[in-house]
């Protein structure tokens, strides 16, 4: 194999892996890099040593205790100083437009910095589905909706297999998809259980303006949340829950991302999809 193929075998590779923009594992403050630096006084290499530790200090403080690049309360300040709690916000917002204003002005969290758009909803609100996600990838993130990469379109398949849509606009054939980060992670990582906590709010208050008859969470980290479980999805899926504290029914499964990596898994997905069909059936009188 010649070099240059070499090359672009490598970085299919990559490409593959969803390593498919040149950014870091954190937000970085470009901004704040080029401000200039004040000349250093004292004896030689005493500013520089400062320097450092005020940098440490300064990223410990973003990062947290744990390391995870959220904030606590004391640091998504707003302009003149005053915190901006979620759930107050989340409260505050009377409609669906309102939450996503809400939600993309929030800055709570840094992950908004290494984002291009803010990844709120699709669908029909008043749609009987509402299907909770995991966080946006590079082509949600490009469009701003969620769902449009390769496993958007297999969940499209998915949905169009029991007589649903996201374009539907008969509701009792509609639905309406979002995920619990509306941010995407720096290279697709899995969402740390700070930044999902940190959204949860505005989730909580996503459900109750849409008024969804079904919750359908598609993978780990929606289910856990929305749960309040450590239990995996492999042993949560096709099992309906309750959520609380909406009271409605919920059904995990896999995500398309996962069955796409696993095709043997959607064997069990087409069961859930099946369950998901008869309760709507049944909900609406077998309409």
């Amino acid at each position: 194999m010649s070099d240059r193929a070499a090359l672009l075998a490598a970085l299919a590779w990559q490409l593959d892996l969803g390593a498919d923009e040149a950014i870091t594992d954190h937000p970085q403050d470009r901004f704040a890099e080029s401000q200039p630096k004040a000349p250093a006084t004292g004896t030689a290499g005493a500013a520089p040593r400062a320097t450092t530790r005020a940098t440490g200090a300064a990223v410990a403080a973003r990062r947290g205790g744990d390391g995870d690049l959220f904030p606590g309360p004391a640091a998504s300040a707003e302009p003149g100083g005053e915190t901006a709690p979620a759930a107050p916000l989340a409260a505050a917002a009377k409609s669906l437009p309102e939450l996503a204003e809400a939600l993309a002005s929030w800055q709570g969290s840094d992950l908004r910095k290494g984002a291009r758009n803010c990844v709120f909803a699709d669908g029909q609100p008043g749609a009987p589905v509402m299907i909770i996600g995991e966080a946006p990838g590079a082509d949600e993130d490009r469009q701003g909706k969620p769902f449009v990469g390769r496993a958007g379109q297999l969940l499209d398949r998915m949905l169009a297999a029991i007589g649903l849509d996201r374009a539907a606009e008969d509701p009792a054939h509609a639905v309406y998809i979002t995920n619990i980060l509306p941010w995407r992670p720096p290279g697709n990582r899995t969402p740390s259980d700070r930044e999902v906590t940190a959204f949860l709010p505005f989730v909580l208050r996503h459900i109750e303006l849409v008024g969804p008859r079904i919750l359908f969470t598609i993978g780990n980290t929606p289910t856990k949340a929305l749960m309040n479980t450590t239990i995996g999805i492999r042993r949560m899926r096709g099992q309906w829950q309750t959520h609380q504290p909406s009271g409605l029914p919920l059904l995990p499964s896999f995500h398309p991302a996962y069955l796409l990596r696993q095709p043997a898994e959607k064997r069990h997905a087409w069961r859930d999809l099946l369950s998901l069909r008869a309760a709507l059936d049944d909900s609406s009188g077998g309409t």
